[in-house]
């Protein structure tokens, strides 16, 4: 599961947001001050990082420039702050920005938000697994160019719903994705239950012509082996 790391002064926010958190299945470390952050950040390298505007020994925008030189880390910056200026200063070095007080339901979904983003970041343009040549730019499969005629791979025809829960398992590779996630992660609009998702593994593994690359996980879901 991703790590984050929550750079929060208040005691009680910080302790609500680890929680929280922690009960979503991330794993967390949290500092209070820029100074600790700096000491522990480069070392346990998050996906992202939970910043409070207001730090006791500086501002966090500080911290955020600090954090943008030396990890690859994307940012959610909470702060009280209303003026323009300040949410204009803090997007500048943040990926997003939320206003205190805010709850719990709406802070998760900010951080999945970021966090597809940053999975998103680091996938390469082009995955090859076997056979199969991924073009994540495009969003199109083919089989690998004939090495012998060396005719082009042949395209593989995915839907739209099909390429999304593909990408979604490419974004965790060998890392088993639960059927609910996948569907949340996977379609903008809700298609239905875990049966849909079954019924588009199923068709998936059939085009690709390789049932080994999708793996079921008994009683939690699917991850993809590459």
């Amino acid at each position: 599961m991703s790590a984050i790391a929550v750079v929060v002064g208040n005691q009680n926010l910080r302790s609500v947001l680890v929680a929280q958190l922690q009960q979503q299945g991330y794993r967390v470390q949290h500092t209070a001050s820029m100074v600790a952050a700096k000491a522990h950040l480069t070392e346990f390298q998050p996906e992202m990082v939970v910043v409070d505007y207001d730090l006791s020994d500086g501002i966090g925008l500080e911290l955020c420039e600090w954090i943008q030189i030396h990890t690859d880390a994307l940012i959610l910056m909470i702060s009280t702050r209303l003026e323009e200026s300040d949410i204009s200063a803090s997007l500048a070095v943040a990926d997003d920005y939320l206003k205190k007080p805010f709850g719990m339901k709406e802070f998760l979904a900010r951080v999945a938000a970021i966090l597809r983003r940053s999975s998103s970041r680091r996938l390469p343009s082009e995955i090859v697994r076997g056979d199969l040549r991924i073009d994540m730019v495009r969003r199109r499969v083919f089989f690998a160019q004939d090495s012998i005629t060396g005719s082009a791979g042949e395209a593989i025809d995915l839907t739209p719903q099909e390429f999304s829960l593909l990408y979604v398992l490419l974004q965790s590779p060998d890392e088993p994705i639960d059927r609910a996630e996948l569907l949340r992660r996977a379609w903008d609009e809700h298609m239905g239950g875990s049966r849909t998702v079954d019924t588009h593994i199923l068709a998936l593994r059939k085009k690709l012509k390789d049932p080994d690359i999708i793996q079921t996980i008994r009683q939690m879901g699917y991850q993809i082996h590459l």
